[in-house]
């Protein structure tokens, strides 16, 4: 049976989009059947950061209108054979749980991981979809402002009996670590009040690859990163590979 995982956010500018696109990369390069389910309607970018702008041809807005089934509406990314993307539609779109849960339904026998790219930010709308996920993960920078969001968030989680969330503390550098801002990444851990799950690092090489739409070089740091987390989904014992402390 597919796993499906929900990627969420207090606020927006947390790196959420890119966290969904390098899991969904390294699962695929991992041998997983991947799909990722955009959800940030009339700010979709999952295909610009792989490189696919031009070829997406129907979008999740065309799967709520009914002209098309999820199926066909997926695109599949050349740069990871097994990753595909359902695209948000350029222009806002209402939508429901029940409509998402019913394609994730349609599509999960033919996906090992449906990862669902929600919209960031406090509200019912992705209350209500993230509480069909078996997974939850709740992205935090070091920002003071993202941490206290990222709490919120897992609160009213854990209010809604969601109790399977998991932390990914993103845009980590060597210079926030110990500086006024943050002292340790423990201090973020405790203050979200969810497991930790991986540290992805500030990497400038993620940054240039997503925005080209090319492979993300294999020297980069956020890939390894990356790349542990998603065997951390699978249950393997892999070292973080930022340090906490």
């Amino acid at each position: 049976m597919s796993k499906i995982i929900a990627i969420t956010s207090g606020k927006g500018g947390t790196g959420k989009s890119t966290v969904c696109a390098g899991l969904g990369y390294t699962l695929a390069k991992q041998g997983h059947r991947t799909l990722i389910i955009e959800l940030d309607f009339g700010l979709r970018c999952l295909d610009i950061i792989f490189g696919v702008e031009d070829n997406i041809k129907y979008d999740l807005g065309d799967v709520l209108s009914g002209k098309k089934t999820a199926l066909e509406a997926v695109a599949q990314i050349p740069m990871a054979s097994n990753l595909n993307i359902l695209c948000a539609p350029k222009t806002l779109t209402a939508v429901d749980a029940d409509q998402i849960v019913e394609i994730c339904r349609s599509v999960k026998k033919y996906f090992e991981y449906i990862i669902i790219d929600t919209g960031a930010g406090i509200n019912s709308h992705v209350f209500d979809i993230v509480e069909q996920a078996n997974l939850i993960l709740v992205i935090s920078t070091p920002d003071p402002v993202c941490i206290r969001d990222a709490s919120l968030m897992s609160d009213e989680f854990y209010n809604r009996g969601n109790k399977s969330q998991r932390l990914i503390i993103n845009k980590i550098s060597k210079k926030i670590i110990g500086s006024e801002l943050i002292t340790n990444l423990d201090e973020i851990i405790d203050k979200v009040g969810v497991q930790l799950i991986g540290v992805i690092p500030d990497d400038f090489k993620m940054t240039v690859a997503t925005g080209k739409g090319t492979p993300i070089p294999t020297d980069s740091e956020a890939l390894r990163a990356f790349d542990a987390i998603s065997k951390r989904l699978g249950g393997e014992f892999v070292p973080l590979t930022v340090k906490t402390v």
